[in-house]
């Protein structure tokens, strides 16, 4: 009955872009110029807006690392709040991380704040 109704072609998923920014936020990340941070907060930045939870798994640390920031820098981040990590080890002794953490946006620093006069 399926083939006579078509619907038999296979539909191939494309794979993500994931690899292509890998060396530039490798080199955000080195810099100091992508923070990931395992609070809640970056101190002296306020937070504009939360873009969400970013998450990559893999065989290796730094893939997965890596491949959660390349997703929020691919959403727009700053930074990584948050960010937490988890190592499951199967009997073969294979290892399998898990990088996660939320994505973020600062304000940007207002520079010629006029200041107000005090009223008496």
């Amino acid at each position: 009955m399926f083939f006579l109704l078509g619907g038999n072609e296979r539909k191939v998923k494309k794979p993500a872009p994931q690899a292509e920014n890998m060396d530039k936020v490798k080199e955000l990340f080195l810099s100091g110029k992508f923070p990931v941070v395992t609070t809640e907060f970056l101190e002296g930045r306020k937070l504009e807006k939360v873009l969400g939870l970013v998450v990559c798994r893999g065989y290796d640390s730094e893939e997965a690392f890596f491949g959660m920031a390349v997703r929020a820098v691919n959403k727009g981040a700053q930074a990584i709040i948050g960010y937490k990590e988890n190592v499951a080890f199967h009997p073969d002794g294979s290892k399998f991380f898990s990088c996660y953490g939320t994505a973020v946006q600062f304000e940007l620093p207002q520079r010629n704040r006029r200041l107000e006069p005090l009223q008496a």
